[in-house]
């Protein structure tokens, strides 16, 4: 039985990523977005380190991303998959667009794309949503405190929070709570999207 694996990058972490200065380069492959220095102070480092962790962190959106795009990958065009790593893309972006105002490098490409592997069944798969989208909500809890003092940061947390927790994460649950009663899966997941 295959299990979703979320690997620790090697080499990259949120206290790494807060080096002033130019282009970061952590390791062989690893591509960071270019920052110029001038602004950086602007921002406190628990404050960069909060938007870091919410984009590169276990329990970030690149994660997210890449959880759902491995179980697309193995499981075809399914729902709700589908249609909440459509809204994992916005996320990151929204998160991007923070890190780039107060001139914050990150790594430009997604580090988790290609290093997971897709559960073994849907069930299993809609179980990991759900997992995962708590795990979101948890991390912007934690993060929130320290965005305090930078409300344009707040807005984005408290958005990127809400969209896991009242659309992403019943969308799970009610996959989890079909296939639990023996729904047919492939029609189930087929089936229009629930909004992301």
């Amino acid at each position: 039985m295959r299990r979703m694996k979320r690997t620790r990058l090697v080499g990259v972490t949120v206290a790494a990523a807060l080096v002033v200065g130019g282009v970061l380069a952590l390791g062989a492959g690893d591509v960071w977005r270019s920052a110029d220095s001038t602004n950086q102070g602007v921002l406190p480092i628990e404050v960069q380190e909060a938007v870091l962790d919410a984009l590169v962190g276990p329990d970030g959106e690149y994660a997210a991303y890449a959880t759902y795009a491995a179980i697309l990958e193995e499981y075809g065009d399914v729902n709700p998959f589908a249609s909440i790593l459509v809204s994992e893309a916005r996320h990151i972006d929204a998160l991007k667009q923070v890190l780039d105002r107060y001139q914050v490098p990150y790594p430009d490409e997604n580090p988790y794309l290609g290093t997971l592997e897709a559960p073994g069944s849907l069930a299993e798969a809609a179980q990991l949503g759900v997992d995962a989208e708590i795990a979101n909500v948890a991390l912007y809890e934690e993060q929130l405190d320290a965005a305090t003092g930078f409300p344009d940061i707040v807005k984005v947390f408290v958005s990127l929070q809400t969209a896991s927790q009242e659309r992403h994460l019943p969308s799970f649950e009610r996959a989890v709570a079909r296939l639990d009663k023996g729904g047919d899966a492939g029609l189930m997941f087929r089936a229009q999207a629930d909004g992301a």
